[in-house]
């Protein structure tokens, strides 16, 4: 999604200031808050997401149906972190000289063929990037679906670093706590290495 949003948007005039403004207004936005609005966007009382699905017909409840609550989840960091791989492709795509296309343009090169073998090549770093970022990041979510949730209904969305919050803070469990979350940090920071570094190989190789 984020690279095709890229790709459409524009490389000169008034529009690149405005399109790259809006793309990075999510991500400007706190967690707490991300979550307080889709919080408030989901409720079928006052929402507009979950009035609209009522409206249709859809009995949408985030609140006590746990394939609800995954949907919005997923949708809400979805909307959250496109943005960053927006403008991470965005700064890869600015980054190729106009002499790639014009050379493509004289061989007759199809749109597929200026993507597949100028574009995503010099996209590769950028993505690899995004994806090790987003990677990380999936591991340590917490406030947003804490806010929506609160790890519910029942413990379908309890992540395990809220799980490891609760245990700290509601629990008061310091030890096991200090050890859980020194092992959650050597998880990450391993399958972090390893990710890095098969991709990295890979991206060599070719």
């Amino acid at each position: 999604m984020g690279i095709i949003i890229a790709l459409n948007m524009p490389r000169k005039g008034w529009g690149v200031p405005v399109c790259l403004v809006l793309m990075a207004l999510p991500l400007l936005i706190p967690w707490n808050v991300v979550g307080t609005i889709w919080q408030v966007f989901g409720r079928t009382d006052i929402g507009l997401l979950g009035h609209t699905l009522e409206t249709l017909g859809i009995h949408y409840n985030y609140v006590q149906n746990p394939m609800h609550a995954w949907v919005t989840v997923i949708i809400m960091d979805i909307w959250h972190w496109t943005s960053l791989v927006v403008l991470l492709c965005y700064a890869g795509l600015v980054s190729i000289p106009d002499a790639f296309y014009q050379a493509a343009k004289i061989d007759g090169a199809s749109r597929w063929a200026v993507f597949r073998y100028i574009q995503l090549p010099k996209m590769n770093r950028v993505l690899l990037i995004a994806v090790l970022l987003r990677f990380m990041d999936s591991f340590m979510i917490y406030t947003e679906p804490f806010v929506v949730t609160g790890g519910g209904p029942g413990n379908s969305t309890t992540f395990l670093s809220i799980d490891l919050v609760k245990m700290a803070v509601g629990q008061f469990d310091l030890g096991p706590a200090a050890a859980m979350s020194i092992i959650y940090f050597l998880i990450i920071l391993l399958l972090s290495w390893v990710f890095y570094t098969v991709m990295t190989n890979y991206d060599a190789e070719r």
